[in-house]
């Protein structure tokens, strides 16, 4: 498993394992499923708790020596120590859209190689759509027209289409962010499916001014480095992941993977959180 063969080896077995946990969540979502809250206020359903330990079993199958941190086991307080090489899991990215029945949240599985996320499964069950990819071997995208490549574009003369979040989300300070750029739509979105829309070319920037855990981003993030993007800090350095808390720093997912200007001169005049 040292080798980008071997990960890219892991891609099949994790999207199979992302399917299957797409069904159980899919077989709650028909139902009047209850609604519960966590420590941090957030809710979590039987889909979340059936859909890890689904996720959780597959990859202590598929590795067995690799540690996985999950959401629910998090919230829970079972983090494991996390080393070089570990798994990154949100079994249900974007509960308040399942909750909506909107259909815009994904299960998300990410393999983190030396801080960065270099295999990511991204299932949306309930839009039957599979976003995947592995860093260097490419990404992408399966659905009802079946599996082919994605790749990010390049920005077109019109300007930027930026997505931002269906739940969260401060529009002043993404005023503030946007102003002197050309932006020529916005549009919103659930879950990691943002990530996964600037991976398949139909939007060009994701900003996020906002608090996110590794878990909820480093699947999309994968698909994103595999299709040709990139993830920063607003200071304009890559995303790592692994931090002490697993807290992300706000960010900006973009079609580039290197870090313009703008971003820089913005977390100049930034005072923190």
């Amino acid at each position: 498993m040292k080798t980008l063969q071997a990960v890219h080896e892991l891609l099949e077995p994790v999207i199979r394992t992302a399917y299957a946990a797409g069904e159980a969540i899919m077989a709650i979502y028909c139902t009047e499923f209850g609604v519960r809250g966590k420590a941090d206020a957030s809710p979590v359903t039987e889909a979340d708790v059936r859909a890890e330990a689904l996720i959780v079993a597959g990859l202590c199958a598929l590795s067995p020596n690799l540690p996985i941190v999950a959401e629910e086991a998090a919230a829970a307080g079972n983090i494991p120590s996390v080393g070089g090489r570990f798994w990154l899991v949100d079994p249900l990215d974007g509960t308040k859209e399942f909750i909506s029945r909107n259909g815009e949240f994904t299960v998300n599985i990410a393999l983190v190689q030396d801080g960065v996320p270099v295999l990511g499964v991204v299932l949306a069950p309930a839009l039957k759509r599979l976003y995947a990819g592995v860093l260097g071997s490419g990404a992408l995208l399966e659905d009802a027209l079946g599996r082919r490549r994605v790749r990010c574009r390049e920005v077109p003369a019109e300007g930027l289409t930026v997505v931002g979040s269906r739940s969260h989300g401060d529009a002043a300070a993404l005023d503030l962010f946007l102003a002197g750029r050309k932006v020529a739509a916005s549009v919103s979105a659930g879950s990691s499916l943002k990530l996964c829309m600037v991976a398949a070319g139909e939007a060009d920037m994701y900003p996020r001014l906002g608090r996110t855990m590794e878990w909820d981003i480093a699947a999309g993030h994968a698909v994103l480095l595999a299709a040709g993007g990139g993830v920063t800090d607003l200071a304009g350095s890559p995303l790592r992941y692994g931090k002490p808390g697993f807290d992300n720093p706000h960010f900006v997912a973009s079609s580039s993977p290197e870090p313009t200007s703008r971003t820089m001169s913005l977390a100049a005049s930034d005072n923190g959180d």
